[in-house]
Order: structure tokens, then C-alpha cells, then sequence
């Protein structure tokens, strides 16, 4: 594959895609973010795959993905963890994951926190507060309104998720956001 000189942005599914895609164009972010780079079968096994082809280019690849069936599936805590020590020290992959999804990334821009949320559900509900109508439809997603929204608030969301200890809800977006950002 013939890959231009950029960062290529991967990911679990519809969210990242979206998310990327509008900060990319909202932010003049310099990256390619592809809708065959996500994909709802995107596990870490997926996920690596891709990350490999990508890395053979010569690119740079963000990786961002929910940590949560990590959490349900010791196969998948297993690619999890071999992916992470696999690419720790590589400089051309950027691993961007979030426990329990990228919803909690997305709160951290309003606010500071690392309370442990049971399900989607539950980070929707408090997500819900300061995204009106949020929801994980491609009818919501589609439209940038939710994101010029967490632009605003960037900064904010970067100098928390740094703040956060090992224990509770965590999330390394602010990886992408801070490389995105120097390029």
C-alpha cells in the first residue's frame, strides 16, 4: 500500500471515526482518517493488523479504541496487553485507548474525573448533561455540532485525562490530540 507522509488514525468504530474526522477538518489537524480504518469488527486483533500495514508505509498510526472488552473477554485482556507492550516504545504508533469508551474522553472535557461507569449507558446519561441529545447513531455522529462543542473545551479535557491515577476510568486520546496538534 502507497501511503502518503501523515498520521493515519484507526480505530473501533462509527464514534472515532466521526470524532476524528470532524476535528480533522474543524482543527485543521494534518492526518488521514478513513472510513476502512473502522470498522465495527476492529478488535485489538484487527487493530494490530492494521497497525502493521500501516507502520510498513512508513507512517504514523493513532490507535484509538474502548478498553472495555478487555475488561469482559480475558482473550481480548491478553491482545490488549501484548499490543500495548508490543508498540510501548515505538514513536510511530500513538495508542489511544479509553476505559470504558471514548464517552468518557468526550466528558473529560467538562469536566474532572475518573468514577467508574458500568456501561455505555451510564456515561451516556452523564455525557448527556453537557451534550444535549448525544447518542452513538450514525444520524448524531454524522453531524460536527457535538464536536465544535469538545473542540472548545480541548484544552480542558487534555490537563485531565493527564490528571487521572490507574484506577477508575481513564483515557490517552489526549495522545492524538497533543500529536495532531505539534504537526
Amino acid at each position: 500500500m502507497k501511503l502518503r507522509d501523515s498520521v493515519y488514525v484507526i480505530g473501533e468504530g462509527a464514534t472515532e471515526k466521526y470524532y476524528f474526522q470532524h476535528l480533522k477538518r474543524l482543527k485543521n489537524y494534518n492526518c488521514t482518517v478513513r472510513p476502512r480504518f473502522f470498522s465495527k469488527k476492529n478488535t485489538i486483533f484487527y487493530i494490530e493488523k492494521q497497525t502493521q500495514e500501516l507502520l510498513a508505509g512508513g507512517v504514523t498510526v493513532v490507535c484509538a479504541f474502548d478498553a472495555d472488552v478487555a475488561q469482559r473477554n480475558i482473550d481480548e485482556a491478553k491482545l490488549l496487553k501484548d499490543f500495548k507492550k508490543k508498540y510501548k516504545d515505538n514513536k510511530n504508533v500513538v495508542i489511544c485507548d479509553s476505559l470504558p469508551s471514548i464517552e468518557f474522553w468526550f466528558l473529560l472535557h467538562f469536566k474532572q474525573t475518573n468514577k467508574v461507569f458500568s456501561d455505555y449507558k451510564a456515561i451516556r446519561n452523564e455525557l448527556g448533561k453537557y451534550i444535549q441529545g448525544y447518542d452513538k447513531t450514525e444520524k448524531f455522529l454524522e453531524k460536527d455540532d457535538w464536536v465544535k462543542l469538545l473542540v472548545l473545551k480541548q484544552a480542558s479535557a487534555v490537563v485531565h485525562a493527564k490528571q487521572l491515577s490507574s484506577e477508575g476510568s481513564y483515557s490517552n486520546i489526549y495522545r492524538a490530540i497533543e500529536l495532531l496538534e505539534r504537526l
